[in-house]
């Protein structure tokens, strides 16, 4: 694996320190321009920020993320373009997801956590939101559009990106043609500055539409999240052959893939396909690739959700050419992450939950604890009661690649894993569906809403800062999101929810899950 890495940059390109941290004589130039004097120690009132002292970059971090002592809220989790409403084209857009935020605030929610709303390849909408081509910029084919044209795609029984993108994609560009400019236009690009124009380059065509794309994005995102705070989800790679390789080509590793080891869950390992920051290079480059991306997931936030946030410590790489089972943890400089992950947090006035699931050493959940980050815990994986769940942490029932309460319960989910030929482990399946009859008293002949019901009612019962409710489960959905492990086999990430929003809005699933939760 060490070949694969080469050797460490003769020169460090930053250091992340913070105030008091000894750092040697001489001047450091602050970001604002101003300077200061240093002698030996940074001085306790230094500015937090991006400085240069003595040719390096020097990241001055909080040492802890923004986490107000008083958060506890509930809100909804959503795969955005399952979302459709009678408005959209096709796909859950951001439209949709600002009358859901309104909706959900008037049930007493304070947040809601969309998937993430990364780039795809230009023209090439990709089905996986976790396999981005940038995640430095979102992706146009979740923008609001007025008008009927692309109405007739939700009659659609599954997301079809392509056939959305063929209708949405003329359609914007008519809107750009009849744009006549803005100053808000102009300073988003200013301030998106080269990074914003090399990206509309790898878009290829006008790069001022490419600019004007993530612009209205931009708009529409603020908008939702002026409704009510919006928890991104920030993916643990790209494709290789995407934009922010592109970008940064000396930041990635190539010659090896992110996966996971073999475990209980999965005998053979996962290969997810996306290459790894190479954590020599990535400081060699004063981390700018690893800021500019944290930075994008907190842009008009309310918090953040990093995907496998064990990736900050170490990855599973997988060498090119060798299986899952061949590959080895690979390091990473986690205090310097960590310490960007929280500057950042704070300039956003946005909290950060870290996926810490699966293979987690313990001194790692009390690392991140320490800076700030809460927890994620889930009903389906703890073997006690939401009651002992800690404080500092978001509580759920599961996830997009877990189970939902339906499809648990009446052995649907079992059916479709050994109907796909996966060897699914049915005794933990057993074991997790026996914990929630005992807790909440639910049995065979019992109606999935009323066990939904009930298990959100014991969800309640976390102490955790932030609860959250699938619509899946509201809904009474018995397929999951996504089934890890196939590709062909299933429409993961494309199948629509079933009811379109403005029927959601009134169904009595939703209400008795936002009761019990808002309840607590």
């Amino acid at each position: 694996m060490d070949a694969l890495l080469g050797e460490p940059p003769r020169s460090v390109g930053a250091r992340v320190v913070r105030a008091g941290d000894v750092v040697g004589f001489g001047e450091l130039a602050l970001e604002d321009g101003a300077s200061m004097v240093v002698e030996g120690a940074l001085p306790r009132d230094v500015p937090l920020g991006y400085h240069s002292f003595e040719g390096e970059r020097l990241i001055v971090t909080p040492g802890r993320g923004w986490l107000p002592d008083d958060l506890r809220t509930w809100g909804w989790a959503v795969q955005l373009y399952a979302l459709r409403s009678a408005e959209s084209w096709g796909i859950g857009d951001l439209g949709d997801l600002r009358r859901l935020a309104s909706w959900a605030r008037s049930q007493g929610a304070g947040m809601v956590l969309i998937n993430p709303l990364h780039a795809s390849l230009p023209d090439k909408p990709q089905a996986s939101p976790y396999f981005p081509s940038s995640r430095c910029f979102r992706d146009p084919v979740y923008l609001r559009l007025p008008g009927e044209e692309g109405r007739v795609l939700n009659a659609a029984p599954l997301i079809d990106r392509e056939a959305v993108w063929q209708v949405k994609r003329p359609a914007l560009e008519r809107a750009f043609a009849a744009f006549e400019g803005s100053a808000a236009f102009e300073r988003f690009c200013a301030e998106g500055g080269s990074l914003l124009r090399r990206y509309a380059e790898f878009c290829g065509g006008d790069e001022r539409f490419q600019m004007w794309l993530q612009w209205m994005l931009d708009v529409q995102l603020r908008e939702a999240g002026d409704e009510l705070p919006v928890m991104q989800d920030l993916a643990i790679g790209v494709d290789p052959s995407g934009a922010d390789v592109a970008l940064w080509p000396d930041a990635f590793c190539l010659g090896a893939r992110v996966g996971a080891p073999p475990d209980e869950f999965n005998g053979q390992g996962q290969d997810w396909g996306l290459p790894p920051f190479n954590p020599y290079r990535l400081q060699e480059q004063g981390y700018e690739p690893f800021v500019q991306t944290v930075r994008a997931a907190f842009r008009h936030a309310g918090g953040m959700r990093i995907d496998h946030v064990m990736g900050l410590f170490r990855l599973w790489w997988v060498p090119e050419g060798m299986g899952p089972k061949d590959g080895a943890y690979v390091s990473y400089p986690w205090e310097d992450l960590l310490g960007i992950v929280a500057l950042e947090s704070v300039r956003a006035q946005a909290y950060v939950v870290g996926e810490d699931l699966g293979t987690v050493d313990p001194w790692m959940r009390e690392v991140l604890a320490s800076w700030g980050v809460l927890s994620y815990r889930l009903l389906w994986f703890e073997e006690d009661r939401p009651a002992s769940y800690p404080a500092q942490a978001l509580a759920a029932v599961t996830t997009h690649d877990l189970p939902t309460v339906a499809g648990l319960w009446s052995g649907s989910d079992l059916e479709e894993l050994r109907s796909l030929g996966i060897e699914a482990n049915e005794a933990s399946t057993s074991g997790i569906r026996k914990r929630l009859a005992s807790w909440t008293g639910a049995h065979d002949s019992m109606p999935v809403d009323a066990v939904v019901e009930r298990t959100y009612g014991l969800l309640a019962e976390a102490p955790s800062m932030i609860v959250t409710a699938t619509l899946d489960d509201a809904l009474g959905v018995e397929a999951r999101p996504n089934v890890p492990g196939t590709t062909d086999e299933r429409p993961n990430w494309s199948i629509p929810l079933p009811l379109p929003l403005e029927e959601i809005e009134r169904h009595p699933g939703a209400a008795a899950v936002a009761d019990r939760l808002a309840g607590r």
